[in-house]
This record gives C-alpha cells, sequence and structure tokens, in this order.
C-alpha cells in the first residue's frame, strides 16, 4: 500500500513538471501605482529592476486628459501582449478619471525622461525620471 502511494506521488510531481513552471511559483508582477494630477506625476521618480516584471498602474485623478509619455523607456520594455495596445508611440493617454496597468518587464538598465505630452502640461511640472537598474 505504501509503495502503491510513493508510486502515485512521484506520477503526480512528474506530471506538474511535464506540463511546464508551475504558475504558483511564479512571482507576481509588482504593482507601481503612478497618480496623474493637474501638473504633476506622483510619485516623479520612479525606479525599476531590469529583468523584473511589473503592473504599471496609472492613475488620472484630474478632470482633464493627461498622459505618461515615456517612449525610450516603453521601446527598451517587454510589454505584456495584452498591454501593448495602451501603449502607442511611447505614450499611454488616460482621459480625466481614468486608470489602467500595463503590465511590463524593464529590459535595459537606464535613466529614461518621463513627461505629459499635452500642451505645456511638462512646462507646468508634469515631467519625470524612470530609473531601470
Amino acid at each position: 500500500m505504501t509503495r502503491n502511494l510513493a508510486t502515485l506521488f512521484c506520477l503526480a510531481v512528474a506530471s506538474l513538471f511535464a506540463a511546464g513552471p508551475l504558475e504558483a511559483q511564479k512571482e507576481p508582477p509588482q504593482v507601481v501605482s503612478v497618480e496623474l494630477s493637474s501638473f504633476r506625476f506622483t510619485p516623479h521618480s520612479l525606479i525599476f529592476e531590469h529583468g523584473r516584471t511589473y503592473r504599471l498602474h496609472l492613475a488620472n485623478t484630474s478632470g482633464g486628459g493627461h498622459d505618461f509619455t515615456a517612449p525610450e523607456f516603453f521601446a527598451s520594455s517587454a510589454i505584456a501582449p495584452a498591454d501593448r495596445s495602451e501603449v502607442v508611440g511611447g505614450k499611454v493617454r488616460l482621459s480625466g478619471k481614468q486608470s489602467l496597468d500595463v503590465v511590463l518587464t524593464p529590459e535595459k538598465p537606464g535613466t529614461y525622461e518621463l513627461h505629459c505630452s499635452h500642451f505645456l502640461h511638462s512646462g507646468m511640472g508634469m515631467k519625470g525620471e524612470i530609473t531601470v537598474q
């Protein structure tokens, strides 16, 4: 009887590994939240670790539109297929009171500029910096 249980256990473990990596062992993306408000990003300085997957949560708390523009950062990151349509021309656009998430993995260390491309917004302080270590 003990031998049968051991055999079943070994078969169960083998079938798990045959199916590929275990999802339970995969670390979930770390959430990085950024608030877009009237002429500021909070926080205005973001730090990521290259090779680690993140869920970038963007929340526009103002009534008007803003965008999260960082073309070099997005170009050097692997963006989840389901979220690629949210990043157009290196920017994520958000209407007033809109939130959305982009899952990505920064692949290249460096410092990247961040700004809102709406007229005069970056000149009024809506800019920041992204560092990938």
